[in-house]
């Protein structure tokens, strides 16, 4: 029988081998660079009601629902009535296969522009969350976005940080911002994502995952 070398690869496999990897915590919210929770908290059961209404007045809009990608949105500009997808989506940079080259993708959306609730919603506890989110911060486009079952965004970068708010989710779905990975309850938490570095979101569960995505309206990165 031959004898197998031992060398330092031999002794860190080993080493690794000697424990477990940790199974359960990644079922919950670990913080990290790019990915922070903030103290509000909003009421889980009325946000998953107020989803259910939203979807009894208007369905998700966007042309790429048959990737899993799928708005409502819940702010606009002084009058709007119809969003392209350029307003859905928006400007992100992405770096490209074969040169690893950052090439831009879509137009800058003006976030400061969509300072106003969709008529649609109002009255429904998507009203509320706005409300207390614009009282605290500058509020730009704040879209419910879908993501279907074992689905992933690009990996991509924004010119402004956004606030997420899980309304509906599975320990599959998990966020990424740099090098840090996490998933996100749905516990009526708010969550600041770095989104100006490169990130993606990822469903990785047998559901579908719904979040509140709130743009932060501060200074964008327009390069």
């Amino acid at each position: 029988m031959e004898t197998r070398i031992r060398d330092t690869d031999v002794d860190a496999v080993e080493r690794w081998m000697a424990s477990r990897p940790d199974t359960q915590s990644v079922a919950g919210f670990k913080p990290g660079p790019g990915i922070e929770r903030l103290e509000m908290k909003f009421n889980i059961g009325e946000l998953q009601a107020a989803l259910d209404e939203c979807l009894n007045r208007s369905e998700f809009q966007g042309e790429q629902q048959d990737q899993g990608f799928a708005a409502l949105p819940l702010t606009q500009r002084p009058g709007q009535t119809e969003w392209t997808s350029n307003d859905l989506s928006g400007r992100y940079w992405l770096r490209e296969a074969d040169s690893y080259e950052e090439a831009r993708r879509e137009d800058l959306v003006a976030e400061a522009q969509f300072n106003t609730f969709n008529p649609l919603f109002v009255g429904t506890y998507f009203e509320h969350v706005h409300a207390e989110l614009a009282k605290r911060f500058p509020i730009g486009r704040v879209r419910v976005l879908s993501k279907g079952l074992y689905n992933c965004n690009s990996w991509h970068r924004d010119p402004e940080p956004r606030l997420h708010i899980p309304v509906v989710t599975n320990p599959g779905s998990l966020f990424v911002v740099n090098h840090h990975v996490t998933h996100l309850p749905a516990d009526g938490s708010v969550y600041f994502t770095d989104t100006r570095g490169y990130h993606t979101a990822l469903n990785g569960g047998e559901t579908r995952r719904v979040h509140i995505v709130a743009a932060l309206a501060y200074d964008q990165i327009t390069e």
